[in-house]
């Protein structure tokens, strides 16, 4: 079972994982995060990026890959998971850009891309924590529902609702791509560590079926049952339709003095 964490709204949310994010930092000489993009981590990356500054963290050697990227946009499109990864990611924290990869979503080159990431991050060692959202289909990355649990990086074709979801970030629906390159579930799996947020109550049916539905390629967030150390934050509008809540917030409360998200 998943480490469920019931908390009073997203910044609490994002100082919780920004301290287990700094612990990593200051225990492991060149660590690996995986990175997610959209609002769901945003909470995080600022409470990090805070941490960052007031403690005078050493970020040189940190190194991150992205999950997914859209197929297509031209370079330097302001919504590219590229420039978005710069723009709230990189920046704020201070960290290398050179060290920070996302996925080719260049369409010329879109047949190798997928067997290139996964190179990618295995020379580096694979990913230490992995940050992830929860779509309201259930997809982590861009894993929509019916993804193989042992996918590895590729591309997908995006449903209309996850486009929906996201037309809010372009000037018109039509302007979302049709296609990503996305981290598999099973690569996903692969991290020493997974992080899931989730926040609001549009999310909560999906988080009720990743964490106590059965393991299904139709939820791809079920996916995490599977993982030996994962960690759900989720506020209190998110967890309403979880049947054991009452459990995980006891399970917190009572936690050993050494047990960390």
């Amino acid at each position: 079972m998943a480490e469920v964490i019931i908390v009073e709204d997203q910044d609490a949310a994002g100082a919780l994982v920004a301290d287990t994010i700094v612990q990593l930092l200051r225990s492991t000489p060149q660590p690996v995060l995986g990175l997610a993009t959209g609002s769901t981590p945003l909470s995080t990356y600022r409470a990090l990026a805070q941490r960052i500054r007031d403690e005078s963290i050493d970020v040189r050697h940190v190194r991150g890959f992205a999950l997914d990227e859209y197929v297509g946009l031209p370079a330097g499109h302001p919504e590219s998971y590229r420039s978005v990864i710069t723009r709230e990611v990189v920046e704020p924290l201070g960290l290398d850009p050179s060290l920070v990869h996302v996925p080719n979503g260049d369409a010329a080159t879109i047949d190798t891309a997928g067997e290139e990431y996964e190179a990618a991050i295995l020379a580096a060692g694979g990913v230490d924590l992995q940050i992830l959202g929860l779509g309201r289909t259930g997809h982590i990355g861009f894993n929509e529902p019916g993804s193989s649990l042992a996918s590895l990086t590729r591309v997908k074709t995006l449903t209309e609702a996850t486009r929906s979801d996201n037309a809010r970030f372009f000037d018109s629906p039509d302007d979302v791509p049709m296609h990503c390159i996305t981290q598999g579930i099973g690569t996903i799996l692969r991290a020493r560590h997974l992080v899931l947020l989730a926040f609001g109550e549009r999310k909560a049916r999906a988080v009720a079926a990743a964490l106590e539905g059965p393991l299904s390629a139709m939820q791809p967030g079920s996916a995490i049952q599977l993982h030996p150390h994962a960690t759900v934050v989720v506020d209190e509008a998110a967890a309403s339709e979880l049947a054991l809540a009452d459990y995980y917030r006891h399970a917190w409360a009572n936690r050993m003095a050494w047990q960390q998200p």
